[in-house]
C-alpha cells in the first residue's frame, strides 16, 4: 500500500510548490521582478519549446554529457580493474588518487579555457574529470572485495589472469561499477551545464547565462526547470540500467 502511494504523495508535493511558486509573488514577499509566478515559467517554457535554439542547446548538452560518461566509464573502469587487480600497482597510485580526486572540477576551468577555449573539448575535460573519479574509486572498491576463496578456487583450477577477472573479479565488482555509473551520470550532467554557464560552449547552461543578461527571469527559471527535469530524467535512466543489468544480484532480488 505505502508503494503504491509514494508516487501521489510525490506528486502531491510537486504540486504543492507549484501553489506556492504561484501565489508568493503575488503576496509581495518576493518580487516578481526575480521570483515571476509559476504561470509566467510555464508560459516561458511553452515558448521554449517551439524554438530551434532550445532544442539545439538541448542537443549540445547531452552530447558533451554522454560523450564525457562514456570516456569517463570506459576509462574508469579500465583504470579501476588493471590497477585493483595488481596490488603493487595499487600501493604506487594509492596516494596519487588520493590527491588528484578531492581537486575540484570546477577548478579546471581555467585550464580548459586556455587548451580548448569556449569548445566542446572544454566541456569533456571537465566532465571526464569529474566522472571518473566516481567510475574508479567504485571499481578499485569491488576489486577488494573479491572472494579469496573464489579466487584461490580459480587459481587452483589454473584460469589465467584474464579469466580470474572474467569470472571472478568482474561479477563481484559489477554492481560497484553500476553504482560508480549512476554517481558519474549524474555529476556529469552538472559539470556539463556548470561549463556551458561558466565558459560560455553551447548548451542549455550558455543559454541560461544569456536569458540572465538579457533581464529574461521567467526563461531563465524555465530553463533550470528543464535541467532539473534533465536530472531526473538521467537518474531514472541509470537506476532503470542499475536493475536490468544486476537482476541476478541478491539486494535487487531482496527489493523485488
Amino acid at each position: 500500500m505505502g508503494g503504491a502511494t509514494a508516487p501521489l504523495r510525490g506528486l502531491a508535493g510537486l504540486a504543492g510548490l507549484v501553489v506556492v511558486l504561484e501565489v508568493l509573488p503575488h503576496t509581495g514577499l518576493v518580487s516578481a521582478d526575480y521570483l515571476p509566478p509559476a504561470s509566467d515559467m510555464a508560459e516561458a517554457l511553452w515558448h521554449l519549446l517551439a524554438e530551434d535554439t532550445f532544442w539545439t542547446a538541448l542537443g549540445d548538452t547531452l552530447t558533451g554529457w554522454s560523450l564525457g560518461l562514456v570516456i569517463a566509464v570506459v576509462a574508469g573502469v579500465a583504470a579501476g580493474i588493471v590497477i585493483g587487480s595488481v596490488p603493487v600497482l595499487r600501493a604506487v597510485t594509492a596516494s596519487t588518487i588520493e590527491f588528484l580526486r578531492p581537486i575540484p572540477s570546477v577548478a579546471l576551468i581555467p585550464v580548459a579555457v586556455l587548451l580548448y577555449g569556449t569548445d566542446l573539448r572544454s566541456t569533456l575535460l571537465l566532465v571526464v574529470y569529474a566522472s571518473f573519479w566516481q567510475v574508479l574509486v567504485q571499481v578499485l572498491a569491488g576489486t577488494q572485495d573479491v572472494d579469496p576463496v573464489a579466487d584461490d578456487t580459480a587459481r587452483s583450477y589454473q584460469l589465467g589472469r584474464w579469466g580470474r577477472v572474467r569470472y571472478v573479479l568482474w561479477p563481484t565488482a559489477l554492481p560497484y561499477v553500476m553504482t560508480g555509473v549512476r554517481l558519474a551520470s549524474t555529476v556529469a550532467l552538472v559539470l556539463a551545464i556548470t561549463a556551458e554557464l561558466v565558459i560560455g560552449s553551447p548548451g542549455l547552461g550558455h543559454e541560461i547565462a544569456v536569458a540572465q543578461t538579457s533581464g529574461a527571469v521567467p526563461q531563465v527559471y524555465a530553463l533550470v526547470l528543464v535541467t532539473g527535469l534533465l536530472g531526473v530524467a538521467v537518474n531514472l535512466v541509470a537506476r532503470a540500467v542499475e536493475r536490468r543489468t544486476l537482476h541476478w544480484h541478491q539486494s535487487l532480488r531482496r527489493e523485488g
